[in-house]
């Protein structure tokens, strides 16, 4: 189930928040994991059992690692094990059918494909149970004492699927102490239509204009670069779109959940980008992998080693592909030159031009992450650059055209142009009005768009 859905909108989350509400505080989180377990399930109904049995050994793991605290011995085994066990389960389902896949290309080697399914929302979860274990451990987060607690936030609903990452010792007090108010469910529900807006109405027509150009035939050096920008709006706004609705409905149940993007193509710098985009998985990685591997503290030839195995397992994280690998080699590399060799010509550059090559950048970052074939990988490369091809065909003449006022709207919605804008009247006495007209047209749209459109991809499931 996603939230863009129809089943969602008017289903699953108006009933959801009304039983939610009549629920006696004391059986809340109660209610909420056993509805969490009911989304996750939904559609798969064996996913229930994965998330259970991730939900119990994980609890289980910290509760022996603090039970166990004052001897280091059996703390650090406790965590190792478990840590382990999180690492297992990812790279059987994730990452099984690339290792087949590798091996097969060697001689004599025949493995069957398995055909295991990769369930929907591992990646993070697996990240948010490795955080409390490893917090526990570092005495950084208190030990989950209720079962049901945990379950509730290893397996609530509106980050379960796609993030935003939650560590347990940023939501720990509100697991318990949690106070829903008024002005905080308005506030979610404000965010949650922003959220569906970029997802629906923006990500939703990028996608579709990223389809219809960048792999035809006769799209020419100008439908390949267009095809590659509505590609880099797209997953701007399906993720960002989908991390607000995640942090709106978050709100509407009292929790409140770390910002996970702060308009990334706005940045001057690779090293600006990766501090604006997913937020939550660049914090992640920094303080369970970098920071533990020695960071920049062990001279500049072990950062260098860190920084480019930090950004492997980067690409690696997002899918079991090599363009992945490669997509994540790219950014260790550059990240490096910046740091090392690049930064003194980039600070003295004009402020368009550090944009400028921020973008170009990312551009070519989005199409290595696009293809997951290689020969098409390559192909599309080539084809930024070779201009011998033209322009492209009439169809695609006419399908660039049709799309332009849509590029405008999403590159002006990818800058903060329209959050300053709302900051200089959010606080005036009508405001509300103008806020309700705004959620109520979006949901409006947005079902309409959502009926007639059978184009509703959500990127980051199969991540």
């Amino acid at each position: 189930m996603v939230f863009s859905s129809l089943v969602f909108l008017f289903a699953y989350l108006p009933l959801t928040l009304v039983i939610y509400y009549i629920t006696p505080r004391k059986w809340r989180n109660v209610f909420l994991f056993f509805i969490n377990l009911l989304f996750y399930g939904w559609g798969e109904p064996l996913l229930v059992l994965l998330m259970v049995f991730n939900v119990a050994f994980n609890y289980v793991g910290g509760w022996l690692v603090d039970k166990y605290r004052h001897d280091i011995k059996k703390k650090k085994l406790f965590l190792i094990l478990t840590v382990i066990l999180d690492i297992g389960i990812l790279a059987v389902f994730k990452y099984t059918g690339m290792l087949t896949e590798t091996l097969n290309h060697l001689p004599f080697m025949n493995i069957p494909d398995l055909h295991i399914s990769l369930p929907i929302g591992i990646s993070f979860y697996t990240f948010q149970t490795m955080s409390y274990v490893i917090d526990v451990y570092r005495d950084d987060a208190p030990v989950s004492k209720s079962f049901i607690n945990f379950g509730t936030y290893l397996a609530l609903f509106p980050q379960l699927i796609a993030g935003p990452i939650v560590r347990y010792r940023d939501v720990a007090e509100q697991m318990i102490h949690r106070r829903e108010t008024l002005a905080m469910f308005s506030k979610g529900a404000k965010l949650f239509c922003v959220g569906l807006a970029k997802k629906v109405l923006i990500a939703n027509q990028m996608g579709a204009l990223t389809s219809a150009v960048i792999s035809t035939q006769d799209n020419g050096w100008l439908g390949t670069w267009v095809g590659i920008i509505g590609y880099t709006f797209q997953i701007y706004f399906d993720f960002s779109g989908y991390s607000d609705m995640a942090c709106g409905l978050g709100n509407m149940l009292g929790f409140e959940f770390l910002k996970n993007f702060n308009y990334p193509y706005i940045s001057k710098s690779i090293t600006d980008f990766w501090r604006r985009w997913h937020i939550s998985l660049s914090t992640w990685f920094k303080e369970y992998v970098y920071i533990p591997l020695g960071g920049n503290r062990k001279g500049i030839p072990r950062q260098i080693l860190n920084l480019m195995i930090v950004w492997a397992l980067t690409g690696l994280w997002h899918g079991a592909a090599y363009n992945f690998i490669f997509w994540g080699i790219y950014y260790g590399l550059l990240l490096i030159l910046e740091k090392f060799v690049l930064k003194r010509f980039l600070d003295k550059l004009p402020a368009v031009l550090q944009h400028v090559y921020t973008l170009f950048i990312v551009l070519i970052g989005w199409g290595l992450f696009y293809f997951t074939d290689v020969n098409q990988l390559f192909a599309f490369l080539g084809n930024l650059f070779n201009f011998s091809r033209g322009i492209g065909s009439q169809e695609t003449i006419n399908t660039i055209i049709s799309y332009l006022p849509m590029l405008v709207v999403a590159g002006v919605a990818s800058t903060p142009l329209g959050a300053k804008l709302y900051a200089k009247v959010a606080n005036t006495r009508y405001i509300w009005i103008a806020e309700t007209l705004f959620c109520a047209a979006v949901l409006f749209i947005a079902t309409a768009s959502l009926v007639n459109q059978s184009y509703n991809p959500f990127l980051y499931f199969r991540f």
